[in-house]
């Protein structure tokens, strides 16, 4: 039987995202997983044809029916994706999910089933995974009716189906007819796992359905953008560690920030820099247990197993470690020839300033909202702080992780101001001890700074450092940690300036400095698009509402159709980056619960 296989591969928004929060995979719209980290979320692939060709592995299971208009949706209220066909000649649906078991350490089980509505149509499947990022030579064998893959030193997975397979050329094929009302179940998961085995496909579809269902049905958001809400939620507790707490920034690597660049990056770890992010939208839709788990995780970075406290570093494995070197994959093509295909992220080496704020930022809140701190917890916080008033006048890499020279960057000299601020507002709203006349001191002293040093009155606007005239995306964030306020003058005529610059059809740039010296890199990147939804905040706090709800209906568009989002935006709004990216959906939450807020007349806004 011949390989049936897309000759090319998808664009980045042409895939749904399926998890188990141990492991995610990606869908595209034509019946293809062609990403798949097994069996964790920084795993090495199986499946890696999205960044390559179907030779790094895929899993294709698709209808031959030709001109089929193609649909994909979740079924309502989960994270188990259905891809639809719809023919002359019959309907056909392919049902995706990665089952969810109480045992949160079962490794993932991938079940995929095929339903003919109407009509018969012709299937045929195609699964060739390929382990170790495609480097390790994979083996299949067949095991009675199942198939089993190896490779040395790789964990081995194992195939079953309702359906015969066979192999080919280290895959599994099988090429089977099904009429109305029929179906077939496919299920792969590791080779000595016990749960690989067909007929119980109804019981772990019941099941997960029913976790994401009661998950999503505690969310307090009863605003106009439900749906697109409750989406960005999914996709949130999707990329949480049930086992650890920890949230990745993406479930991918290696997809371009701009076509056929070298701005790929690895981000299935996580950042300490969403933090405060994450935080506030959970608590903002009501899911408390989320924000302390992830700030239980959070503490373990602080301290060591002793107590004692540690380096913080800028990001950290899911489960905690801080070394995380990067290697280039040179044996795989990019996505799109974007080359090259790094896995690992030496930005863990980096020194960011900015990361204190956003950790006492999302300390502050779980306080306020969340569980109290404890004695140990305030002693590390009292250290942190201290930390911060003795190195705020230092140079870094600032937010954005450049990889040029180190500067004076605005945003994190405003994040210091941010991490000393919430540490006066928790010591004096709980009565805990502080030196409260040395952090005012040094609070008032990065105040004075910010406005002495990073406001240009010739041009009148704040600049991104010291020495440059460039204006920066993150400086959105000034008025929504609420260092300045939203309509003061001096900001609404930077507000205005980024408009002017940085800002197209609604999606803004994070930066847009000619001179590769600043961040390192070559080439160019595309619209950032959480500093899309921070400008759309931005606009609805200074009393814009108009212009900001249309902004933000903009914004909802340039989702795919399952309302998803990667990091950046293309010229015509088309996705680029890793995806779906967390800081995104956690930036679409803030700004649809302020504006929903707004439109409705409530002046009465929750504040962190």
């Amino acid at each position: 039987m011949a390989e049936q296989h897309p000759a090319t591969q998808r664009p980045i928004d042409a895939h749904g995202i399926i998890g188990d929060m141990r492991s995610a995979a990606l869908v595209d719209d034509q019946g293809s997983i062609d990403f798949f980290c097994w069996p964790e979320f920084d795993s090495p692939t199986i499946f890696c044809a999205l960044l390559d060709s179907p030779s790094a592995g895929i899993f294709q299971l698709a209808p031959a029916l030709a001109n089929a208009r193609r649909q994909q949706i979740y079924l309502p209220d989960s994270n188990v994706l259905q891809t639809r066909w719809l023919g002359n000649e019959a309907v056909v649906e392919v049902t995706d999910l990665l089952a969810i078991d109480e045992d949160v350490e079962l490794l993932p089980l991938l079940i995929r089933r095929v339903r003919v509505v109407s009509g018969r149509a012709r299937l045929h499947l195609h699964c060739a995974p390929r382990l170790d990022y495609a480097r390790a030579t994979t083996q299949a064998r067949m095991d009675g009716a199942a198939v089993c893959f190896q490779a040395p030193g790789q964990p081995g997975l194992r195939l079953v189906g309702d359906r015969p397979l066979q192999l080919e050329q280290d895959a599994a094929v099988a090429e089977f007819l099904l009429e109305q009302g029929q179906s077939a179940e496919f299920i792969l998961g590791g080779s000595d796992d016990p749960r690989v085995q067909c007929g119980a496909g109804d019981l772990h579809l019941s099941r997960t359905l029913r976790f994401w269902r009661d998950w999503i049905g505690r969310s307090n958001y009863r605003g106009r953008w439900r749906e697109m809400v409750n989406r960005s939620a999914l996709a949130l507790k999707l990329l949480t560690s049930r086992r650890h707490g920890a949230i990745l920034a993406a479930a991918t690597f290696g997809l371009p920030e701009s076509p056929g660049g070298v701005r790929n990056w690895d981000y299935r770890y996580t950042w300490v820099r969403d933090a405060s992010f994450t935080v506030y939208a959970f608590m903002r839709l009501g899911y408390v247990e989320e924000a302390n788990a992830y700030m239980r995780w959070l503490r373990g970075r602080v301290s060591d197993c002793h107590g004692k406290p540690t380096k913080l570093n800028v990001l950290y494995g899911i489960d905690g470690r801080q070394e995380l070197p990067e290697a280039e994959l040179a044996h795989l093509s990019g996505h799109g020839g974007a080359q090259p295909v790094r896995i690992g992220n030496q930005a863990y080496e980096q020194v960011q300033l900015d990361i204190f704020g956003e950790l006492l930022d999302a300390v502050y809140l779980v306080n306020k909202y969340g569980e109290g701190i404890s004695h140990e917890g305030w002693k590390h916080t009292v250290q942190v702080v201290d930390r911060v008033c003795a190195g705020w006048q230092h140079k870094d890499v600032g937010i954005w992780e450049m990889r040029g020279e180190q500067h004076h960057f605005l945003h994190s000299r405003l994040m210091c101001w941010v991490a000393v601020d919430r540490a006066i507002r928790l010591a004096s709203k709980r009565s805990l001890p502080a030196p409260f006349a040395r952090w005012d001191q040094a609070r008032q002293a990065i105040y004075d700074d910010i406005w002495s040093q990073f406001w240009n009155e010739e041009r009148g606007h704040f600049v991104q450092h010291i020495g440059s005239t460039a204006l920066d995306g993150s400086m959105l964030l000034m008025p929504l940690v609420r260092f300045v306020g939203a309509r003061d003058p001096r900001w609404l005529s930077t507000l205005e300036a980024i408009e002017n610059s940085l800002v197209r059809d609604g999606m803004v740039y994070r930066y847009r400095n000619d001179d590769s010296r600043i961040d390192g890199l070559d080439g160019t990147e595309g619209a950032f698009a959480a500093c899309s939804f921070w400008y759309v905040e931005c606009l609805a706090r200074a009393g814009r509402l108009e212009q900001a709800h249309l902004e933000f209906e903009q914004l909802l568009r340039y989702a795919n159709p399952l309302g998803l989002y990667a990091e950046e935006f293309d010229p015509h709004g088309r996705h680029l980056g890793n995806t779906p990216q967390a800081l995104t959906h956690l930036a679409l939450i803030s700004a649809a619960c302020f504006l929903d807020r707004r439109l409705s007349g409530d002046k009465e806004v929750w504040q962190p």
